[in-house]
Parts: C-alpha cells; structure tokens; sequence
C-alpha cells in the first residue's frame, strides 16, 4: 500500500497537484495576514500588499489541511475588516466585530473553492479557478449587502493607480480584483512546479498582461485631449461651517432612532429653527458669491440645508429664486432631521428639474430611512447632469449612468475624508466615464475629469466655510462598462461554477481522493 501511495502521490506532484505539498504553513499565514492589514482601501495602505497578501495567503491554504484552512483564512480576512473599520475610525463593539467575521467567511468563499477543488483541475482550471471565485464574491457582495463596494474590493487599493485602473472603463471594478487574485496563483503555480519553463510560460504571460493592461491605461490617458475653451463648465462646490452645521444635528443620531415626542421636540425648538435659518442664509449668500466667481453649477454638501419638512417648500422658493437671479443650476441638499437627506436641481429659470433621495444610508449611523431611487438625469447646456448622495456612490450599479457631470454631496469624517473622496468616489468616475465633483462636509473635496484624474481637492475639516471651483468638461467620454454593465462579473460567476462542476466530475478527482485517504490513514 505504501508503494502504491508514494507511486500516485510522485505522479500527482508530478501534474503541480497542491494537496501533497508540504511547507511552514503558519509562516505563510502570519506573512499573508500581516500584508492584508496594508491593503483594506484604507488611510494606511500600501498598494503593493495587496498584490503579495494572498501568495501568502494561498499558499497557507495549500498546504494546510482542509478544516485548519478554512478556520485560518476566516480568521485573517474577518481580522482584515475589522482593522478596516478601526483605520475609519469608527469604533469596534461587539456587533462590528461579529459583522466582521462574517464577511471574513464570505471573503474565505475563494479559498474554500480552490483548497477543495484546485487539486482535481489541470493547470489552468488551478490558475482560474481562484480569480474567478474573488471576482464573483467581490460582486455579489456590492450588489446584494449594505456595505456595496466600500469593503474588500480590492479596486479601492489602486484606486491612486490611474494607468492601471483604466481597465474598469471596459469590463468594471471587479476586473481589478481577479488580476490581483490571478497574480496570487500564478504565484503558486511557479512556487508549486519550480521550473524555467513555468517561470517563462506561465510568470511571463502574466506579466504580458499586466504590461499591456497597464499599457492601454497610459495610452487612454495620453489620448485624452486637451479641453479648449467653451467645452468645460465652472463648477463650485460648497460646504457650510462646521460651527452651525454641527448643532444644526444635535440629538440626529441613531441612538435616537425612530424619534420619540421628545426627539422630536429637540429638533423642532425656536433654538434649532434660529439655527437652520442661520445655516440656510449663509448657504444661499456662499451660492451667490461662488456664481458671481463665475460658478455656472453649484453644489452643496450632503444635507447643506437642515430644516423642518414644514419649511422645505418656502427655502426651495428662496433657492429657485436665487437661481433664476445668478443664471445658474443650484444643487441643493437638504437634511429633515430623521426623515430625509435628499437633493433638489434647480435651474437657471428657477424651475426644480429633480428631486433625489438617498437610496442608501450608511448601515448603524444615518438615522433616516433608505429609498429605492434611481440615479436622476437632466441635459443641460453644459452636458447631462446626474446625482447621487454620499454613500449611493459605493455601489457601482447605482451611479452606472450615461452621463456628463456626476454632482455627488458627502459627508464624512477625518479618517475616511481622504479615503472616500480619492479612493472610492473617484472609480465611478473612471467606470462610466464621467466628470464628477464630490462637495464633502468634514472631509476632502475633489473634482475629477473622466479619466480620474484631479482637477481641484480641498480639505474641509477645519472649522470655515468653504467653497471650491473647479472647470470640468461638459462632455463625458462613453465607456464599454457603462454600456454592458458587469457582464465580465457574471462571466466569471459561471467560470467558477463550470470549474468546480469540472473538477467534480474529472475521474482524477476519485483518484486523488484515495490517496488523501491514505496519507490521512498514515499521519494517524
């Protein structure tokens, strides 16, 4: 029995079969855990790391045994997003942390599939098989979760990498991931089946890939011409004090909500209402200065305007009338404590063109209900305008619209001003080919060309009130991902089923089997 073991299992390390590779697994996973701390979309990351991460990573669950594996690669990717809400700076309880491991379980999805089914595929199935996997998971969280694609996407770790990221223009954000995952197991492959010819055949090509993707990147960013003068649009950004906007939401919290009588009456005393009007007239008289600067669109921060839902209807006359005054488009943002957080075009002739609400509020700490909304559409003489509100931009579906000017209000904080504007918001500006200014309250400011690039930033956590301009091009450039959607994500979905129904299927996957029964029955 032993000879015929040894004779199978020499024939199996022979094909590049993983299950009978040996190697320092714990070593692997302490290298690949400590790397993902450096590669979570965060304020500290490293680019880098999240291409060496999951070697490492991979490599552990290789050589691991099946249950050890999976247990192990759980533990390091829930740990991975609980370290990425620490670096937010949001506070980790109990529920955040549990929420955390289970999505390290979701994110272990491409794990589990390689480490189970990997070794009774060929060469290739064991190349694809994983990226596939990370792709698929990476979407389906984003489309189905609260969170969307604000965590684990590995997009949001080379987000600054303008060359490289202009693959999302043609097959969307997950494209990223899977080249990631593909590096991971290409990797292994050579790690596995050391040898020049798989250092040449199968590290070459990967390379290829990447020196070509990367190519077309420069080259799309090279070919974007220059605009003349009369094609862009000034565009300003404001953003109210933080000494009135502030207490403008004192008692708003989600300890509060749903509002009792006496929340409610917080919110609605003669003190409060002196403070909104305060906030609302300094808003209006910032609008007016910023579109005698030479402001044509003008856009305010996430809730700008806070008011009680009786004095909507008279501010919005306030602003309409502006409008019609200064000869421009106002998009005004109002926040009706515990209701709404929503957003209203007004143009130049003073007439309402949209009413947007926030379709997503951030999950444990926006205390107002979600609404089920499209992003709005509205054709200008300076190109197509469109809205979504903070959060909404973290899910890729939702801002896919065949637009000029993406006009995105936020608010944030600190530690994810930075993050959010530079390496969240700035994607879907690249997937759909669009310019986009994202008005951030306690945060950073940017306005974006179609390509990603910057064309203004400003910081907004000191205490002032601030107004940034910014010329943007009134045409958009079309891309193929706003066209098709994520067709290159729903490819990769069927892959990895096909593979895994493969690898069941194969006869070799009997054979391997027995002989992971016999080396089970020798360890014993």
């Amino acid at each position: 029995m032993v000879s015929t073991t040894a004779s199978v299992t020499s024939q199996l390390r022979a094909e590049g079969n993983v299950a009978v590779f040996g190697g320092p697994q714990w070593l692997w996973l302490a290298l690949g855990g400590a790397l993902s701390l450096l590669a979570v979309g965060g304020q500290w990351d490293i680019a880098l790391a999240a291409w060496v991460a999951p070697v490492f990573l991979l490599r552990y669950s290789r050589t691991s045994k099946p249950v050890v594996a999976i247990f192990g690669i759980a533990i390091v990717l829930g740990s991975q997003v609980a370290w990425s809400i620490f670096e937010a700076g949001v506070a980790l309880g109990v529920d955040r942390l549990a929420m955390s491991m289970a999505f390290g379980a979701l994110y272990a999805i491409p794990f589990i599939l390689d480490r189970v089914f990997a070794p009774r595929l060929g060469a290739i199935g064991r190349v694809f098989l994983f990226p596939a996997a990370v792709a698929a998971v990476e979407f389906g969280i984003a489309s189905l979760l609260p969170t969307g694609a604000s965590v684990g996407t590995r997009v949001n770790t080379q987000a600054e990498n303008l060359a490289l990221i202009q693959i999302i223009s043609l097959i969307g954000p997950y494209a990223i991931g899977f080249l990631i995952a593909c590096g991971a197991t290409v990797a292994n492959q050579i790690w596995e089946t050391p040898s020049r010819k798989a250092l040449v055949a199968i590290g070459g090509s990967f390379v290829a890939v990447l020196l070509l993707i990367t190519a077309y990147g420069q080259a799309r960013l090279a070919s974007a011409n220059p605009t003349a003068p009369g094609e862009t649009v000034k565009v300003a950004g404001v953003t109210p004090p933080q000494a009135l906007r502030r207490p403008a939401s004192r008692g708003v919290t989600m300890a509060n909500f749903p509002p009792s009588a006496q929340s409610r009456a917080s919110v609605e005393s003669p003190e409060m209402e002196a403070l909104y009007s305060q906030l609302q007239d300094g808003l209006l008289a910032d609008t007016r200065a910023a579109a005698r600067a030479g402001a044509r669109i003008v856009v305010w921060s996430e809730t700008g305007a806070q008011m009680l839902d009786a004095d909507k209807a008279p501010f919005l006359q306030r602003v309409s009338a502006l409008a019609r005054e200064e000869h421009i488009y106002i998009d005004a943002t109002i926040g009706v404590p515990f209701q709404r957080n929503e957003s209203f075009l007004i143009g130049p002739d003073g007439r309402q063109l949209w009413h947007y609400r926030k379709s997503h509020p951030v999950p444990g700490m926006e205390p107002v209900a979600p609404f089920k909304s499209d992003a709005p559409t509205v054709a200008t003489p300076f190109g197509r305008l469109t809205n979504v509100i903070c959060y909404d931009a973290d899910f890729p579906a939702l801002s896919r619209v065949a637009a000029d000017i993406m006009l995105l209000p936020g608010w944030d904080w600190p530690e994810e001003g930075y993050v959010h504007t530079m390496k969240v918001a700035r994607l879907r500006a690249v997937e759909n080919g669009y310019s986009m200014i994202r008005v951030d309250f306690n945060g950073v400011s940017a306005a974006f060309d179609p390509y990603g690039r910057t064309v203004a930033m400003q910081s907004t956590l000191r205490g002032d009130n601030f107004t940034m301009l910014a010329d943007l091009p009134i045409k958009g450039t079309p891309t193929l991902y706003n066209r098709i959607g994520d067709i290159f994500a729903w490819l990769c979905l069927t892959a990895a089923l096909a593979l895994c129904l493969l690898a069941v299927l194969d006869p070799s996957a009997r054979r391997l089997s027995e002989v992971e029964r016999m080396r089970a029955r020798q360890q014993a």
